[in-house]
């Protein structure tokens, strides 16, 4: 197993991301979010900035068969038979880093959208460039 992703209530009653989750990597890291599961679309997530609060009202401990950090992206993978598959997608908007939760349906949705294949294919000197003055 690799851990348990737990799903509370938010103690703050007037945000507007009524949900607090806690993925096992690391010592934990706590969203706020406006579903507790990605079901047919995008669910918003934005990170806590607090630690798991003691006194969370739990709402449900998911059992983890997978939790794995590939790039920008957290594959989750619930010990259940439906709604099993999720991936935490680290995105930036507005200046700051969103995160967004996306089911296995989701790609069913977008089916006719072209995503690329590869990456840079026979491309070996890659130059970085980095504006140091930029805010």
């Amino acid at each position: 197993m690799a851990g348990t992703l737990l799903i509370a209530r938010n103690p703050e009653p007037d945000s507007t991301l009524p949900y607090l989750l806690r993925i096992p990597l690391g010592d934990g890291i706590v969203l706020r979010a406006r579903e507790t599961w990605p079901r047919t679309a995008k669910v918003y997530c934005h990170r806590h900035g607090a630690p798991w609060p003691d006194d969370a009202e739990v709402l449900e401990e998911l059992p983890l068969t997978s939790c794995v950090p590939r790039g920008a992206a957290i594959d989750i993978v619930v010990a259940r038979a439906r709604e099993s598959r999720s991936q935490f997608v680290i995105t930036r908007a507005r200046g700051r880093d969103d995160l967004l939760a996306v089911t296995e349906d989701f790609e069913d949705a977008t089916a006719n959208v072209s995503l690329p294949t590869s990456r840079a294919a026979g491309i070996v000197d890659i130059a970085i460039i980095v504006d140091t003055r930029e805010r």
